[in-house]
């Protein structure tokens, strides 16, 4: 196939120290233009990281007939309005995590995509490296006989005030931007959704945005998960998972080296191993995959918007158990 030209709204700074690198790798996509209200600094932006084109305003990028579809790392309170205009304007949309502000704005962005027969994809790039791939099938396979439990940690340490994910009204907060990592590993490996969820958190006095919070997922039936998140931490990520016939590790499960292989430590009645996987870029691999998708008019990402649908609604539930202090029921949409 010929390559996808892709567009990206905003000057992210993930794009920039993430994507750009691995993604001249690409054989399936390039980059071509990128978007900011402000004309001088999507200029420089372009320049500095090789797209063809700048635009002074997100419509415009949106109104190109040469782009072929649209990556969107905005701020989180813009998603669900950018991911309307760029099905309003016929473009498939790769959009950062959360996909909205709760599970309602999934379900809209969802319907609304889906009538225009446009397709969209919540960026969760871990999903498609081999490490999580290899975690996903051993768990699938039977291996660890039933997981009973999961255990999760992200944390990273931000005090800036002015950065969006310390900002309320751009929807920051360590449970949106990280939480929905360690709540959608647990739904992975546990092959299920949770039926209700108690959470505590901590907001940053002067921010107001959630820095700290631990939460227990129930899946019924004695099945439980658990998380902590922080955004004034020791940054930190692990993952495991345990089983009634055995447990599985992930060293790191979320910000994954582009240049390393990845480990998977599993422990059964057999014994233990390490299992190295082949070295990947997750960002190139999800961008090759939305690529793949939207040139071959699949019906669906390979993160299939329902998933998204699904894990906002444990954060809606996680969110309403802080202010409740009380298990809260998880909807299903």
């Amino acid at each position: 196939m010929n390559k996808l030209r892709f567009g990206v709204l905003g000057c992210a700074e993930h794009y920039s120290l993430r994507i750009s690198n691995p993604i001249k790798s690409s054989l399936l996509v390039e980059p071509y233009g990128v978007a900011s209200r402000n004309p001088e600094k999507a200029k420089a932006y372009a320049e500095k990281w090789g797209f063809r084109k700048a635009y002074g305003s997100y419509e415009a990028l949106l109104a190109d007939p040469d782009i072929d579809f649209v990556y969107c790392p905005l701020p989180n309170n813009l998603h669900l309005e950018y991911i309307k205009k760029a099905a309003d304007a016929g473009k498939p949309i790769l959009c950062e995590k959360p996909i909205g502000l709760n599970a309602k704005e999934a379900v809209e962005a969802a319907e609304y995509c889906r009538k225009k027969g446009i397709l969209v994809m919540e960026a969760f790039m871990y999903r498609l490296h081999p490490q999580w791939v290899t975690a996903a099938e051993i768990v699938k396979c039977g291996e660890l006989g039933k997981v009973m439990s999961t255990a999760g940690i992200f944390s990273y340490d931000l005090k800036d005030g002015a950065n969006i994910r310390n900002r309320v009204e751009t929807g920051g907060g360590g449970l949106y931007d990280i939480g929905c990592y360690t709540v959608s590993t647990a739904r992975l490996l546990m092959e299920a959704e949770p039926e209700r969820v108690v959470c505590t958190l901590k907001r940053d006095p002067v921010f107001k945005t959630d820095i700290y919070a631990s939460a227990i997922l129930d899946f019924g039936d004695g099945r439980a998960s658990t998380f902590t998140v922080g955004t004034q931490l020791f940054p930190w990520q692990r993952v495991r998972a345990i089983g009634t016939a055995g447990t599985l590790a992930v060293e790191v499960p979320f910000n994954m080296y582009g240049d390393y292989p990845g480990f998977v430590h599993v422990n059964t009645g057999i014994g233990q191993r390490t299992i190295q996987t082949e070295i990947a870029d997750q960002y190139l691999l999800e961008f090759d995959a939305f690529a793949v998708a939207v040139a071959e008019k699949h019906s669906e990402a390979p993160t299939p918007i329902h998933d998204a649908v699904a894990n906002m609604a444990v954060l809606d539930a996680l969110y309403a158990s802080a202010v409740s202090g009380a298990w809260e029921k998880v909807v299903r949409y």
